[in-house]
């Protein structure tokens, strides 16, 4: 989880659901550089992919994948904790 202070109030990136893309709540993103990181790790470690990140709604979607338990496995190789959205 992020330990940095900048922890932003406004909603940038995921303002609706997308349903081509897989979803999934990240409780422990709680500002742009949580959401950055999680992004980087998705599409570095699935190659093709496009991620949102929303720290205000918490919600993660990826486009290009259908491999839920590897998206799984890299937010929470990245220290954040993903649950069902």
């Amino acid at each position: 989880m992020c330990g940095c202070s900048t922890h932003q109030t406004e909603s940038t990136q995921v303002a609706d659901r997308d349903p081509a893309a897989l979803t999934l709540r990240v409780e422990d993103m709680t500002c742009g550089h949580c959401a950055g990181t999680l992004k980087k790790a998705i599409e570095t470690g699935l190659p093709g992919t496009s991620v949102d990140a929303d720290p205000v709604s918490k919600l993660v979607s990826v486009r290009g994948t259908t491999d839920l338990s590897s998206i799984r496995a890299l937010v929470a190789e990245a220290g954040y904790t993903p649950t069902a959205a």
